[in-house]
């Protein structure tokens, strides 16, 4: 799936000779892409099938927004900083990406809308799991979240049962703070 995605048509011109690298990107207004493996363990620990229904949460580039688009049936993204959802969806487009939505705003708070889901993705680190998105995920769905501290978090994954909530540490990492409602006030961000 990912010769299938182009990756440097979802990082700046500056650094597109570095596109094809497995290391994160920088991609403008203080944020970064993920490296290419961690993307990969995502879409691996989130189980996706044909029929389901993504809410990604920090469109940044919009790449994983497209790798999300070859598996799953639809795909609702929200990245906060306008400019970057604007080039995200340019490169969308272009590769005539079209079960893709895209929201201008806070992704701590969800996209209540189109829930439930079967898949939460969040790339972002959050102080703790807002329960909107769990709220927002439908029974049998799985939540990915880097959970933590503002500059190294605990990968985690849940899963939503009829009997609650099951979780579990999956890796470390280390990525932008998850700014919003229920994320880091946007005052105290690096």
């Amino acid at each position: 799936m990912f010769d299938e995605v182009p990756r440097h048509v979802f990082v700046p011109e500056a650094v597109q000779h570095r596109a094809y690298e497995d290391a994160p990107l920088p991609i403008g207004c203080g944020q970064t892409t993920s490296q290419p493996s961690l993307q990969a363990l995502y879409l691996q620990l989130l189980e996706l099938r044909s029929t389901d229904r993504v809410l990604e949460v920090g469109t940044g580039s919009g790449f994983q927004t497209a790798l999300l688009s070859r598996i799953a049936a639809h795909v609702y993204s929200i990245e906060r900083v306008a400019q970057l959802a604007q080039r995200a969806r340019a490169a969308l487009d272009l590769l005539r990406i079209d079960n893709v939505a895209l929201l201008v705003g806070d992704g701590s708070i969800g996209w209540a809308r189109y829930a439930p889901y079967d898949a939460v993705l969040v790339a972002a680190g959050a102080p703790a799991v807002p329960a909107a998105l769990l709220d927002q995920l439908a029974v049998g769905g799985r939540l990915l979240i880097p959970i933590g501290e503002r500059d190294e978090q605990r990968l985690q994954l849940f899963r939503k049962t009829e009997a609650g909530v099951a979780s579990e540490v999956v890796a470390t990492c280390s990525f932008v703070p998850l700014i919003g409602r229920y994320g880091w006030p946007a005052d105290r961000q690096r």
